[in-house]
């Protein structure tokens, strides 16, 4: 058992993989905070008749919008646990599993196929993004239309560098436990 607190980062793991971990989880930041901005009521080119109009908000569809950016940071920040101590080992302040190791294919299989699924969700919209906009007779269009996309470009590189930070969690952990 290590004695290195549950937010240590792993002696073995590489400062540019660190820094891989951080871009992966703020590659979600600038899509919450433009859903945010919309949850607030801002006008962001929405048309009268659009469910996104600013007149919907805030309301209920506000706290949709605030829950799904805290679903979505947290699995952003999850990327976290592939270099630090608490992906590899449970914090010892968990009753009954504290200290022990945590399965290499447990941590790996969901995010290989997080990696794969969002790696493909974000293709596929980026390919359809302006088609699907421009079919849209309420969606934004001008200014509105680049700061509602231009948030959302960053997680085209989510997916991927999970996928890099998984596939360098396997080797370590094969390597070193």
């Amino acid at each position: 058992m290590s004695a290195l607190p549950a937010t240590a980062t792993v002696a073995t793991v590489s400062p540019w993989l660190r820094r891989t971990a951080q871009a992966a989880s703020l590659t979600v930041l600038p899509s919450c905070l433009w859903r945010l901005v919309m949850a607030a009521g801002v006008p962001l080119g929405f048309g009268v008749g659009s469910p996104h109009h600013h007149s919907q908000f805030p309301g209920w569809g506000s706290l949709y919008l605030v829950l799904l950016c805290l679903f979505q940071e947290c699995l952003g920040l999850a990327a976290f646990g592939l270099v630090q101590r608490w992906g590899e080992e449970v914090p010892r302040w968990v009753p009954g599993l504290g200290g022990r190791r945590i399965p290499r294919l447990l941590v790996v299989l969901p995010f290989a196929l997080a990696a794969i699924a969002v790696t493909a969700v974000t293709i596929a919209m980026a390919w359809f993004w302006n088609s699907v906009n421009a079919a849209d007779p309420t969606a934004p269009r001008g200014i509105g239309y680049w700061a509602m996309t231009l948030p959302y470009i960053p997680m085209l590189l989510w997916g991927p560098l999970l996928a890099v930070l998984t596939t360098a969690y396997w080797r370590r952990r094969r390597t070193h436990g």
